[in-house]
């Protein structure tokens, strides 16, 4: 609930240091503690009880937001961490901090909302799709998919179990099924992203050795899509090592 969270937000700079002041007392949180160094925050860290989140600048006058994190995780392994920053460019050594998440400037209340919800997200079930495979339907789960591609007058559905599902259906139509996981890289060609092995400038290389062309007008966009991806990839992880550590 709000208000009864211990939160620490360190910022060298007084004016960030007030927006996120103002963010968080817009949530009910008016108790939070603010630092303009980390000296000051790693001696308020000693008392009890542990900070429950921390909000990192990166940039920082003397040394980074990521060596506070590092230093703070070592006293006090049980507080979230959040990074605001300027850039994403800190943001793949943050998720392995096992940053909760990753603020880009300015801090807005919709910014700090999705931190704190992000503490206790909520359980999902497991995505699966419908499939007509001899003219019978068949429930497929998503993370069991490999790659889907279009051939001549079906689609074949590649599966992490090594079978290959002839599907009697068009490609648009389930690709409307998919969720966030799968990416078009060509024409008639979608690939499961945790499948892939290596994404190279002209191929994608899949879990099963499958070498797939990546589209050549496109493949910049393909590439800043996957990339995205990854990063959100890290972010879970941390928030699963999170919860194995609570």
């Amino acid at each position: 609930m709000a208000g009864e969270l211990r939160i620490a937000v360190l910022d060298d700079d007084e004016a960030e240091l007030e927006q996120a002041r103002r963010a968080l007392d817009a949530l009910g949180e008016t108790g939070a503690e603010y630092f303009t160094d980390k000296a000051a925050l790693m001696l308020a860290a000693e008392r009890e009880p542990a900070f429950d989140l921390a909000f990192l600048d990166i940039y920082l006058g003397n040394g980074t937001g990521i060596d506070a994190a590092e230093e703070l995780r070592r006293s006090s392994p049980e507080t979230d961490l959040v990074f605001i920053t300027t850039s994403q460019q800190h943001a793949v050594d943050a998720f392995q901090l096992g940053a909760l998440h990753y603020l880009v400037k300015p801090v807005t209340v919709e910014g700090v909302r999705e931190a704190l919800s992000r503490r206790n997200p909520p359980a999902k079930a497991r995505p699966s799709i419908t499939l007509k495979v001899n003219r019978e339907i068949n429930r497929v789960f998503l993370d069991t998919i490999v790659s889907i591609q279009s051939i001549r007058h079906l689609v074949e559905v590649k599966l992490t179990d090594g079978r290959c599902l002839r599907v009697w259906q068009p490609l648009s139509e389930i690709e409307r099924l998919l969720n966030g996981d799968f990416l078009k890289i060509n024409r008639g060609v979608v690939v499961n992203m945790n499948e892939v092995s290596r994404m190279d400038p002209e191929t994608c290389v899949m879990s099963d050795g499958t070498v797939l062309p990546v589209k050549q007008w496109d493949r910049a966009a393909i590439r800043k899509q996957y990339d995205d991806f990854l990063i959100n990839e890290l972010h879970l992880m941390a928030a699963s090592q999170r919860r194995d550590r609570k």
